[in-house]
């Protein structure tokens, strides 16, 4: 670890401010609704951000400084963290100060339930489907008598 790391991890441990909710962590972690992330564990066919047109992966980075759809919210963030929305610099910021820490916090409560919520939708939408929905009646005995074994 170098010693810029180890001097932002024990002002993290030493501050006495904030606390951490689940979506803070997601940010954090980059195990939230990331497109990025998604992928990996096999919930997306791909890592595209579903909230802009013509972007790349959905990342921490991309959600944090890039996406389009979360101009708003960014712009409150950079009034109160400054320009530099890299991971590293923001985690920093919010060290040093409590309103920064509560800037990034309302930006991730904010932005992750929007994200949480498209998920959710595309979930429903893709179960809404004839062919993925659980069948009923004569149809559902027709369907499972196509998978019994021999």
């Amino acid at each position: 670890m170098g010693m810029g790391l180890l001097k932002l991890l024990d002002d993290w441990l030493g501050r006495k401010h904030g606390s951490l909710s689940f979506r803070v962590t997601q940010v954090l972690s980059g195990h939230g609704c990331f497109g990025k992330y998604l992928c990996r564990i096999e919930r997306e066919p791909d890592a595209r951000c579903h909230h802009c047109i013509h972007c790349g992966e959905d990342t921490v980075q991309h959600t944090l400084a890039e996406c389009v759809a979360w101009e708003e919210q960014r712009r409150v963030l950079r009034n109160e963290v400054g320009s530099d929305l890299s991971l590293p610099a923001v985690v920093r910021k919010m060290v040093d100060s409590a309103e920064s820490w509560d800037a990034v916090v309302s930006f991730c409560e904010d932005v992750m339930s929007q994200k949480e919520t498209a998920e959710r939708e595309r979930e429903i939408l893709l179960t809404s489907f004839p062919n993925r929905r659980r069948r009923t009646g004569r149809r559902r005995r027709a369907d499972n008598a196509l998978f019994r074994p021999p």
